[in-house]
């Protein structure tokens, strides 16, 4: 079996927006909505689990029903960081479905998730236990010496860029929160499940990731969607 917790608990004060960026409108439907019917339409998936910002509970649950997302089972509250509404989710479906389920975490601000990625993910979790969404890095990385100067850089073909989709048993993930909270470990404001996994000492496998698999974070990142949502002609491409 497989679930999806959707991770929707931030206010997006980086954007900059009167509402929480997963609720802006866009072509007359909400982010999280387009996130949503990724999920929806995938027939790996089964269920739906959203981690909502508190106050906006039944506006989401208006939504799902307005746009035919009829595999939304829960909505859970969100915590005090986004680690703390993952774990929220987590412990929402823990012992409600078999400890073998794979369990796809996912945030709600990254609206064009196809197909192939989630599969591939959920695949990769299959086989391995767990999945990180990936691709190559591009660009050169290089060490901070002082705030206008380096003279060490990170070779790109040793690193890898994580995002989500990720997925994890059930169990397992239960566990490693459990574990997690008591040691106090991965909790750290820019920490989520894949750091928090390293941290207790487990090996992730990567799956297939998408440059259009895009974190609505900015105004700019709007701009980006936006231009996905137009489409682009590609009759030139060879």
């Amino acid at each position: 079996m497989n679930i999806a917790v959707i991770i929707a608990g931030g206010s997006g004060k980086r954007m900059g927006q009167d509402v929480p960026k997963q609720f802006l409108t866009i072509n007359d439907k909400p982010i999280i909505v387009y996130t949503l019917e990724n999920f929806q339409k995938n027939e790996k998936i089964d269920d739906i689990i959203i981690v909502c910002i508190d106050g906006w509970q039944h506006v989401l649950e208006a939504y799902a029903k307005q746009f035919g997302i009829t595999k939304l089972k829960q909505i859970v509250s969100g915590g005090e960081s986004g680690q703390h509404s993952i774990m929220n989710g987590v412990e929402a479906v823990y012992g409600k479905y078999p400890d073998d389920t794979c369990v796809i975490i996912h945030d709600g601000i990254r609206p064009l998730v196809d197909e192939s990625v989630l599969n591939d993910v959920i695949e990769t979790c299959e086989k391995y236990g767990n999945g990180v969404t990936s691709l190559p890095y591009n660009e050169q990385i290089f060490v901070i010496k002082d705030e206008v100067s380096t003279v060490k850089y990170i070779p790109r073909e040793t690193l890898r860029r994580v995002s989500t989709p990720q997925a994890y048993k059930l169990k397992k993930l239960h566990e490693s929160y459990k574990t997690a909270m008591e040691k106090n470990i991965g909790f750290t404001p820019s920490s989520y499940v894949n750091t928090m996994m390293v941290d207790l000492g487990e090996t992730l496998y990567f799956s297939k990731g998408s440059d259009k698999n895009i974190k609505l974070t900015t105004k700019d990142d709007l701009q980006i969607f936006m231009g996905y949502l137009q489409g682009v002609d590609k009759n030139w491409l060879k």
